[in-house]
């Protein structure tokens, strides 16, 4: 007597469930701040009402108002006092995310201890580039305020050494993220070296954005662009584009710098040499500001036929990172 096979419901592989939008944002934003974005993001992944937030961290001792939490993510108060670090540690719990993930965009790498006064981890331009009042009045003139409201989420720069050793020229490709409503322009800065003569340097505005007014100031060599968007960024929007310093009056170019208000995303600065005019050396370094010695010097070695070095930061600090050159 033969038996009916009972009936089997095929075997089927499961597949891999897709990562969803918030969690693809929330890791992003945890790599490249700011701080009050990285947490209204942890916020929404999780599903977490800042009542059930308050009560959880009540259970860990620590005691935080809802009105708190709130300016935190919409970026009305930053915490700073060493209590308010110890909660956001416990934030880093509470909300299931990699340790220091939330801490490590409110306190500079090199800065103080929680326990201690936290140093901003946004400086101004001022003690970045210039110790005089020449870029706050060129900004003044563009009515660019102190913070334009964007973070770097990344940012990939080629400069161009000629023939004579002099700069001939840099190009970026840059993506931002705003950090308020309405953002529309970003203000690039370009600093000539000895000898520059500013009304020679070109702007050219590449992907995604068009040239406004230009800012000139002979003595120091300064020259600040605005950079037109087509679009008003909301809070939390990224956008991509392109612009170009040409130069090439300046005298013999030994190094180059980028300086950073806020910690950011990856940025790659690669430094391209003319086949005539090569250096002996070269070595990447960062500054704490402008004027300040050298530190964490990495020799670099030349490549692509050559010509070229570049570095790599995967997540900027608040300060100045660049490479330097001999010539021999």
């Amino acid at each position: 007597m033969h038996r009916k096979p009972a009936h089997q419901t095929p075997r089927t592989h499961p597949e891999t469930s897709p990562v969803s939008p918030q969690l693809t944002e929330l890791a992003q934003v945890l790599q490249t701040g700011p701080f009050h974005l990285a947490l209204r993001a942890a916020l929404a992944a999780r599903g977490l009402a800042l009542h059930r937030v308050q009560h959880k961290l009540a259970q860990r001792g620590i005691k935080v108002g809802v009105t708190s939490l709130s300016y935190w993510q919409q970026g009305a108060r930053r915490p700073q006092r060493p209590e308010s670090l110890r909660a956001v540690r416990a934030l880093e719990e509470v909300l299931e995310l990699p340790a220091h993930s939330l801490h490590r965009l409110l306190v500079p790498e090199n800065g103080a201890r929680p326990e201690t006064k936290e140093r901003p981890a946004a400086r101004s331009y001022r003690t970045l580039f210039d110790p005089s009042d020449v870029l706050h009045q060129l900004l003044a003139e563009l009515e660019a305020p102190t913070d334009g409201g964007l973070h770097t989420v990344g940012h990939h720069e080629w400069v161009h050494i000629g023939a004579a050793r002099e700069m001939s020229g840099r190009r970026s490709l840059q993506v931002v993220r705003a950090h308020r409503d309405g953002v529309d322009r970003y203000i690039a800065i370009h600093q000539g070296d000895a000898g520059c003569d500013t009304s020679r340097v070109v702007v050219t505005a590449g992907e995604n954005c068009r040239l406004g007014r230009v800012r000139r100031h002979a003595a120091t060599a300064m020259v600040v662009a605005e950079l037109l968007f087509d679009v008003r960024l909301r809070s939390g929007d990224t956008h991509v584009f392109g612009y170009t310093f040409e130069d090439g009056s300046g005298g013999q170019s030994a190094e180059y710098v980028r300086g950073f208000r806020f910690a950011g995303g990856q940025y790659v600065l690669q430094v391209c040499f003319d086949e005539t005019a090569l250096p002996v050396r070269c070595r990447r370094f960062t500054r704490t500001k402008a004027g300040a010695p050298r530190s964490g010097q990495q020799e670099l070695t030349l490549s692509g036929q050559h010509r070229a070095v570049h570095l790599v930061e995967q997540g900027v600090r608040p300060g100045i990172v660049g490479i330097g050159w001999d010539w021999g």
